[in-house]
């Protein structure tokens, strides 16, 4: 059974950095697409940002563009948010997904992904 584990939420004030890890355990890393989604108190749960199988394959969402960006370690079986410029609207549970697709496909649906982690809080103070 394929388990994500995301770490690397916490308290940051307006204008600084986080960088949420998700890690794949139980399947194969190289088979899945992972992506990005957070959801604030009260909101929907939105897309953040992608990465497919192949590394250079990405896609973020037009808020987080410029600030975040979406790393991979295929030796960890790990996926990286660096968050940059971080504003009090950026505070939201931050989930991992995985969706095992094509090399060249990614999402930013959530219902198309078949795996989700527990989720980290990320909190910006202003």
């Amino acid at each position: 059974q394929v388990q994500l584990v995301e770490s690397g939420g916490g308290l940051v004030q307006a204008g600084g950095s986080l960088r949420l890890s998700c890690e794949l355990s139980g399947g194969n890393f190289y088979n899945y697409a992972i992506g990005w989604f957070r959801q604030a108190p009260g909101k929907e749960r939105e897309f953040v940002g992608a990465v497919g199988r192949r590394s250079d394959v990405q896609s973020y969402a037009d808020s987080v563009k410029g600030r975040f960006a979406i790393s991979k370690d295929d030796a960890k079986n790990s996926v990286y948010l660096q968050m940059n410029s971080l504003k009090p609207e950026d505070t939201a549970v931050y989930y991992c997904a995985a969706d095992r697709t094509g090399p060249w496909y990614i999402s930013r649906i959530g219902h198309e992904y078949d795996y989700w982690g527990q989720g980290t809080q990320v909190t910006v103070s202003s």
